[in-house]
């Protein structure tokens, strides 16, 4: 059944779609009054809803019973140093797959790429994108790229479990670490640019209370890592991988 983004403000028994969630309703499902849609409000609820009129810009929608569904992971962040190329789009499409709560993207030494005025728009679109294609009701928040440093000096009071993934040695293996907090509600993954961190910026996060985790032997891409991160997070974590 097509799914539909409607602001928590927009939550009352008689409301509409509007924007872009109206004109992909009328114009490209071309769903028809009388059909029955899921709306969701990306912190967590979802409803089934009847469509009423429908126009291009602006659609009356009647909300029907509620779906609060109960969230089984640990409040994820994902502190992600931008990469190259289009894989910021697919590790924002992942993640939000894999469940996660927040992306930070930031700009580290080995950092290529500079992101420009609007990308943080653009993964805000593809994250709602995600949250529609694949069934998730929480929508990440994505904040805007800001420099490691800065990142970091806010990172030392925060609670939960921080860890980085690291080639350094004397990283621990990931199951390890994860297996080592089992009371964990709230983390925060720190992964690396192409080249990984420098040594002064490993040291930094270290110093600021983040863990090193080993990926294994092999050198992984910085999208595989991310995506293998956050899936050891979901398969350790979340109780419903083991029912």
């Amino acid at each position: 059944m097509a799914r539909f983004y409607l602001p928590p403000a927009a939550w009352l028994p008689e409301t509409t779609l509007v924007g872009d969630e109206a004109r992909h309703l009328s114009q490209v499902l071309r769903i028809k009054t009388g059909e029955t849609i899921i709306v969701f409000d990306g912190a967590g609820r979802r409803a089934s809803a009847m469509v009423g009129h429908v126009a291009r810009d602006r659609t009356t929608i009647h909300l029907g019973e509620e779906i609060s569904r109960r969230r089984s992971l640990p409040a994820i962040t994902l502190a992600q140093a931008i990469p190259k190329g289009k894989n910021m789009d697919l590790i924002v499409q992942k993640s939000v797959e894999l469940g996660i709560a927040a992306i930070e993207p930031i700009v580290t030494r080995n950092t290529i790429v500079q992101p420009g005025e609007g990308k943080s728009d653009k993964w805000r679109r593809n994250a709602l994108e995600a949250c529609k294609q694949c069934g998730q009701d929480t929508l990440p928040s994505i904040s805007d790229p800001q420099a490691f440093e800065r990142w970091l000096s806010d990172q030392a009071q925060k609670p939960g479990l921080k860890i980085i993934a690291s080639l350094a040695q004397g990283a621990r293996p990931i199951r390890e670490t994860l297996r080592a907090h089992p009371a964990t509600t709230e983390a925060t993954l720190l992964v690396g640019p192409e080249g990984d961190f420098t040594p002064a910026e490993t040291e930094a996060a270290l110093a600021a209370g983040f863990l090193p985790i080993s990926l294994g032997s092999i050198v992984l891409r910085v999208e595989t890592a991310t995506i293998f991160c956050l899936s050891a997070l979901r398969y350790e974590f979340d109780s419903e991988c083991g029912e």
